[in-house]
């Protein structure tokens, strides 16, 4: 396959909503790819354990609610604007698992800058600040499912 029909197919994938493409003949075995290139991570949630003793039981049942009831206290006192998924997915707020994350709290972010990450069904949608804005808050944890409209991160406009 000559340079000229290789341009040919990468602008047929570039054109498409096709993210992955492969061509097999005689001698030659083409594959192009688009889109995110980190890696895809995959979580599995810790499952709730089922007591086998009842004195077991009550000691593991009031530490579990306590946990969440704090946190969501923060998160209806923060003020400013919600920034909220507009898919369900999974939150992730850097890239890959080993680099830095896109934003941290205090953080002024431009227009346009990558917020996080929301993946859903293995294609990674990157979230985009719509104006420019300081993170005030982070609202869930790396790795955390996340419904439509869940509040992300909270902005102060700027």
């Amino acid at each position: 396959m000559d340079i000229k029909d290789l341009k040919s197919l990468i602008k047929m994938v570039t054109e498409t909503d096709i993210t992955e493409f492969e061509l097999e003949a005689a001698e030659e075995k083409i594959r192009i790819k688009r889109g995110c290139t980190a890696p895809v991570v995959q979580y599995q949630a810790p499952q709730p354990m089922v007591a086998m003793q009842p004195a077991m039981a009550p000691v593991a049942a009031p530490a579990a609610p306590a946990a969440p009831a704090e946190a969501a206290a923060p998160a209806a006192k923060a003020k400013g604007n919600e920034v909220t998924s507009p898919i369900v997915g999974t939150f992730y707020r850097a890239p890959a698992p080993d680099a830095a994350p896109y934003v941290e709290v205090g953080q002024i972010v431009e227009k346009g800058q990558v917020l996080c990450i929301v993946e859903a069904m293995k294609l990674m949608n990157e979230i985009e600040a719509e104006y420019r804005c300081k993170i005030v808050q982070i609202c869930k944890e790396n790795a955390q499912p996340v419904e439509f409209g869940e509040a992300l991160f909270i902005v102060e406009p700027m």
